[in-house]
């Protein structure tokens, strides 16, 4: 895979117990030193103008303002350094990259994958939280619809952070020219993303929300992408596929209960890899979470090896009842008639 990555990055420091740290970055980069196939890129860094079509201009200049002012807490959980700002404009940057590089025929393992931070699923329309203070995937799917250079008419984001990407829904809420997916753990922070938050006006039908039961594991996060997120995103047949990629889901994860084994990325890259030919989609990865270190690198280097040519191992056991019954809730909300554990 192509990553785009930039030493800027690693300059948000938000302190040494805060768990978005510049070492996820580094892990990531020396799981990657033992893979075939590894190419870096660095691309320009994002303007405000670009991130201020999705997000409200005040708010973004009042981030620029609060870093150049030395930063600080601009809540319990999202902190700041005189350096974020850059590390939000080339995070932002390398997700437009991303984006870029997909539209321009970037596949198979050449396909783009942007390792930058901050993340940005939880910052929303006027606001950061969450660790997040510019919505990268947000920012790089708008670029998209927006540039003369690319046509491009609609757009899926798919977000398999174990938290709900609530700022990404939050802005596209109201469209129906982005289709947002959310797989993510039942209840956990932010406390949004129910099954029946599935839109508003125009993008009425346009979010997708899939909360799964803590313990949930393998087979049923597959079951859930292979059943109703297959179905919803086939019928919406999307010009540009976006993965959301936090890894937090993870069984080691420190922050979550949802139990994945480093195989499910495997898995479920497979099988939206599939889907991105099946609809002939440009596909790119945009990193969100994951904060134990060792199982971070380790699914970010099982998701290069995906495009490198090594099989996923598919898992043996069968949907449970509580996640069966989860995805019955999704399947009735959006309409689908399908066998969600088939």
């Amino acid at each position: 895979m192509q990553f785009g990555y930039s030493e800027i990055c690693l300059a948000h420091d938000p302190g040494s117990r805060h768990p978005e740290t510049p070492d996820r970055l580094r892990a990531i980069r020396e799981r990657l030193k033992k893979k075939h196939g590894v190419e870096y890129v660095e691309a320009d860094p994002c303007d405000l103008d670009r991130m201020a079509a999705v997000h409200e201009r005040a708010y973004v200049e009042s981030v620029r303002d609060f870093c150049a002012d030395g930063g600080g807490n601009w809540d319990p959980d999202t902190t700041a350094v005189e350096e974020t700002w850059d590390a939000i404009c080339h995070s932002a940057g390398l997700a437009c990259w991303a984006v870029e590089a997909a539209l321009e025929g970037a596949t198979g393992r050449r396909t783009p994958f942007s390792i930058g931070r901050p993340p940005g699923h939880h910052a929303v329309y006027d606001d950061a939280m969450g660790f997040c203070f510019v919505n990268n995937v947000a920012v790089a799917a708008q670029h998209a619809l927006d540039s003369d250079a690319y046509d491009v008419d609609r757009v899926a984001i798919v977000d398999w952070d174990v938290h709900h990407g609530n700022g990404t829904q939050d802005i596209f809420y109201e469209r129906d020219d982005v289709f947002f997916v959310s797989l993510h753990e039942q209840g956990l922070y932010p406390g949004t993303g129910a099954v029946d938050e599935t839109g508003e006006g125009a993008g009425e039908g346009r979010t997708m929300n899939v909360p799964m039961p803590a313990g949930t594991d393998d087979r049923e996060y597959l079951a859930a992408v292979e059943g109703p997120i297959t179905q919803a995103l086939t019928d919406y047949d999307p010009d540009l596929l976006l993965i959301s990629a936090g890894f937090d889901a993870h069984r080691h994860d420190p922050i979550s209960r949802i139990r994945l084994s480093t195989e499910a990325y495997a898995l479920m890259t497979d099988r939206f890899r599939t889907l991105a030919d099946e609809t002939d989609a440009a596909l790119a990865f945009i990193l969100e979470g994951g904060y134990g270190l060792d199982v971070l690198a380790d699914s970010v280097a099982i998701v290069h090896e995906t495009f490198d040519g090594r099989e996923p191992v598919e898992p043996e056991s069968d949907c449970g009842e509580k996640a069966e019954s989860a995805l019955e809730d999704v399947a009735d909300a959006h309409g689908l008639d399908l066998d969600v554990d088939g």
